[in-house]
């Protein structure tokens, strides 16, 4: 009996001796990461408009026009004009760097009504190649680009900024960009 009590204070021991926990062991110790460079960032790309084909250039060419170019639209106008038929306009316009700064356009059409535009009233949506204006009431939206050196300024669905019929009636103001004049 004393071998059997013997040798189960043997076992309990050697199993209290499993239990026990180690000594804690230092955290491994992180190797230094290398400094920080700052992200390498790639100059902004300029979208370039699409190559067309020789017999496109052909065509523009017979017709005296220049194909849209993919550079940042540079403007300024003020001016105004009318035409035989007592259709005419005012327009205040400055662009920089395709961004639209000032808009202020207003076009009578005889026996018809007006149209206004004002820049406040209109959020630009795209830069290049075409700058786009869009209303922030309606769908009307307003569109700026440049062939050679004349700027057509465009509108389209723009009945809530015309009163009657006008906008049936509008058409696109052409800005000469070396004069600052209208028509």
């Amino acid at each position: 009996m004393k071998a059997l009590v013997g040798a189960s204070v043997v076992v309990s021991a050697l199993l209290v001796g499993c239990a026990t926990t180690p000594p804690p062991v230092a955290p491994p110790v992180p190797e230094p990461s290398p400094p920080m460079r700052p992200a390498a960032t790639a100059p902004p790309v300029t979208p370039q408009p699409p190559a067309l084909k020789k017999e496109t250039l052909a065509l523009l060419a017979k017709r005296k026009l220049t194909p849209i170019t993919g550079q940042a639209l540079n403007a300024r106008a003020s001016c105004s004009f009318r035409d035989e038929t007592g259709y005419r306009g005012q327009l205040e316009l400055t662009v920089r760097n395709a961004t639209v700064e000032q808009l202020d356009a207003r076009v009578d059409v005889p026996n018809r009504g007006s149209c206004q535009f004002r820049l406040a009233d209109f959020r630009q949506t795209d830069t290049l190649p075409i700058v786009v204006l869009a209303s922030q009431q309606s769908a009307c939206k307003v569109s700026l680009w440049e062939q050679g050196s004349q700027i057509t300024v465009a509108f389209r669905d723009c009945r809530a900024e015309c009163g009657g019929n006008s906008a049936d009636y509008l058409w696109p103001i052409l800005v000469d960009n070396q004069k600052g004049s209208c028509s």
